[in-house]
């Protein structure tokens, strides 16, 4: 399990009497902040108290007592435990907080989700637009009170599906097969998008003059979402001095599904094979987030036998993750396929695994609440101890070999500037991306879950923040995993693999969990509110793609267009799990 946010590894209300209260309701913890003293308490605890990485912004709307919450979560790039902090405002229209954004600019695009789907205004933010609804879009979908169209019920199973079984499709009721509804008087035919407006108002183009006297026109054009090394469904928003990017906006929500309200809608244990949707590549980390942060909520232990399949399930997720980045990054820098297919070959062999024991490749459903749904037979741990013993290590050190030294590689990658330790931990980067910058920050060390203190692995830092080392620390991380899983197959011992009775149903006391674990692109977090029922009354993914693109334009501006492709690869972004 995961070491728990204390409240009591810094007085907060001794240090701010009147102003910080604990918050005292039964499950809670951290502290709640007076929202006029928000940015005052804020900055203490960045400057004073040393809790430099600001990683969650979550909205609540608890429409019974008529007020929202935002909880913040910070920790230290130095190690231990969080602070977890909270402004509580009254629910009425508009509902404001102070944006933190000047102290923490990785507060960015998460105060936007929440403004988008929880209507939170915070004011002083410079761009508070929607993020993943569309610009027409009418209400705050997140809000308790907000009904779809067709909406049945607040929670499922919904009773015309169980037990009577009498299943139809929503879309079915509507002649023109929509399950959605429209503003009063909204007519699609006349609709101007003011969003793009507004984007394109930020990013204006107009002309300068450059040191010769000349008129230089300055163009703004999109990058995606049509193009491929855009994933086909992100877009940015880009002004151009020349071929140098100047301004750069990110245009999410393409592929956004409301992941949230789904997971509110669902019992907790209907929503684990939905975390497998989110980084669809990684869906054993997936998994083990939810996981522990349920299991935070219901104090149970997890049996011995499966805290070792989860670290060994997650660690060759890693290596797999990893491989598929440097094949990719490589297809996007132009070598077409072959890297890419060197990178797939190996990732088949640990999916192989994944099947056997999960019956699954890619959406592997393994993980439960106290351990895992299947053990792994002895004839998969043998094929896992050739891979970890003899293969992936082999294949690593040729990948390396064939790609390190190349020397369209290197002049590509060597000396272009990504982001400095600084300015990785204002916008809240974590992963791969802040230690290759040169914070040696992962969270298997510094906030330990599942067993992982138990293994003796290195965190793997690089000190430039340019993109080779971007690549390079991929490489790194790659080693460090096969050392765990060496430790860990030797280690692990026999027994059940599931601390609790398989159940339809689990029973999860009122209070709130905030679980966090490094996944391959950062940090990978669920905060969870239950009030006692079978269903989340809050359930948000902090996604480490999705708080990492807030970094975008910082990285991009002063760089060429034609890096820009390898700039962005370097976050390793799925839109699953980015868009949620």
């Amino acid at each position: 399990m995961t070491t728990p946010a204390l409240t009591s590894i810094v007085d907060l209300a001794a240090r701010f009497p009147g102003i910080v209260t604990p918050d005292a309701r039964p499950g809670f913890s951290g502290f709640i902040v007076e929202k006029d003293s928000l940015v005052e308490v804020a900055t203490a605890i960045r400057d004073e108290m040393g809790f430099d990485l600001l990683t969650a912004v979550t909205g609540v709307d608890y429409l019974p007592e008529n007020k929202m919450e935002v909880v913040y979560c910070a920790y230290r790039t130095t190690g231990g435990p969080g602070l977890i902090f909270k402004v509580q405002v009254p629910r009425v229209d508009p509902v404001e907080v102070p944006s933190l954004i000047d102290l923490w600019p990785g507060v960015d695009l998460q105060e936007r989700e929440a403004w988008d789907l929880m209507g939170i205004k915070f004011t002083g933010h410079p761009d508070l637009r929607r993020i993943l609804m569309w610009e027409g879009f009418e209400g705050h979908p997140l809000r308790k009170d907000w009904k779809e169209g067709f909406y049945e019920e607040d929670t499922k199973p919904f009773k015309s599906r169980w037990p009577d079984g009498q299943f139809y499709m929503a879309e079915d009721k509507n002649p023109f097969k929509d399950n959605l509804t429209f503003p009063q008087n909204f007519d699609p035919e006349k609709w101007i998008p003011e969003g793009d407006a507004l984007l394109y108002g930020a990013l204006a183009r107009y002309t300068v003059k450059n040191e010769s006297g000349l008129n230089t026109d300055r163009i703004v054009i999109n990058m995606g979402p049509h193009h491929p090394s855009t994933h086909g469904v992100f877009r940015a928003v880009m002004t151009l001095d020349g071929e140098t990017i100047v301004g750069l906006k990110p245009v999410l929500g393409y592929l956004h599904r409301n992941h949230d309200k789904i997971g509110e809608r669902n019992t907790y244990l209907l929503n684990m094979p939905f975390t497998d949707r989110l980084d669809y590549f990684n869906s054993m980390t997936n998994n083990f987030g939810y996981a522990i942060t349920v299991e935070k909520l219901m104090k149970i232990p997890v049996a011995e036998r499966a805290e070792y399949i989860r670290i060994i399930v997650s660690e060759l997720t890693r290596v797999q993750n990893h491989l598929i980045f440097i094949g990719t990054l490589l297809n996007d820098l132009g070598a077409m396929y072959t890297p890419s297919l060197y990178a797939f070959e190996e990732r088949e062999l640990i999916l192989d695994i994944f099947e056997a024991i999960s019956g699954a490749r890619m959406m592997c459903n393994y993980f439960r609440f106290g351990g895992v749904v299947r053990d792994i037979p002895d004839d998969v741990m043998q094929k896992i101890k050739g891979l970890v013993h003899e293969r992936l290590p082999a294949k690593t050190d040729e990948m390396e070999r064939f790609l390190s030294e190349n020397e369209v590689l290197v002049s590509r990658m060597k000396g272009v500037r990504m982001i400095g330790a600084e300015d990785a931990i204002r916008y809240s980067i974590t992963g791969p991306v802040l230690r290759a910058a040169g914070v040696p920050y992962d969270i298997r060390r510094a906030d330990p879950y599942g067993i992982y203190d138990r293994f003796d692995f290195d965190v793997a830092v690089r000190h430039n923040g340019d993109l080779m080392d971007n690549y390079l620390i991929r490489i790194d991380e790659i080693r460090q995993s096969l050392r765990i899983l060496k430790q860990a197959i030797k280690q692990i011992p026999e027994g059940p693999i599931n601390s609790q009775k398989p159940v339809y149903q689990v029973r999860v006391p009122a209070g709130e969990a905030y679980g966090r674990i490094e996944s391959p692109k950062g940090e990978l977090a669920f905060y969870v509110v239950s009030n006692g029922k079978p269903n989340p009354w809050r359930y948000h993914v902090r996604p480490a793609s999705f708080v990492n693109l807030t970094a975008l334009e910082k990285i991009s501006v002063g760089n060429k267009i034609a890096d820009f492709v390898a700039l962005l690869a370097m976050f390793d972004i799925v839109m699953g799990e980015c868009d949620r």
